[in-house]
């Protein structure tokens, strides 16, 4: 399923739906950063997806890691709560969905980065790095927070 991103765009559709999401935020010894490149947006992105039913958060975090890139995780923190009423995503069926994406911290446990049906490269980026990709301002932003190491989590 396609999707387009719509950031402080005035003539965005209007929402239909809120979402439970996740994004996760994880480093490997070398401090670099684990992205994909989205199927559905070509964009680069940390992992994450939608929760399902019976799911802890937490869970939804780990499982969505797994799926898109071959990694095993472990859930250590909260980068930030992201929920910008200004940014939402539109979905080729007719859903668009208000940002409501809780990021978490996590530490690697094993696995090889590999794609999946969602992401067509999963990779380990060096912060200096980023700048050369494709990547939506609302991503990035919790991409930046991240690797900021914040004391508190943003909440916005």
């Amino acid at each position: 399923m396609a999707r387009i991103e719509h950031f402080n765009d005035p003539a965005a559709p209007k929402p239909n739906s809120i979402v439970p999401a996740v994004t996760v935020h994880v480093q490997d010894a070398d401090g670099r950063v684990l992205l994909i490149r989205r199927t559905d947006n070509g964009l680069w992105a940390l992992p994450g997806g939608a929760q399902e039913f019976g799911e802890y958060i937490a869970e939804t975090a780990v499982r969505e890691t797994l799926e898109e890139t071959g990694v095993t995780v472990e859930v250590t923190g909260l980068v930030g709560i992201y929920t910008n009423p200004r940014h939402v995503v539109e979905f080729s069926d007719g859903e668009v969905r208000q940002q409501f994406s809780i990021c978490f911290r996590a530490r690697y446990v094993s696995g090889d980065p590999t794609p999946s049906d969602e992401s067509s490269a999963v990779a380990w980026v060096e912060r200096a790095a980023l700048d050369d990709l494709s990547i939506h301002p609302s991503m990035r932003l919790r991409i930046d927070h991240g690797l900021d190491h914040r004391v508190k989590p943003y909440i916005g």
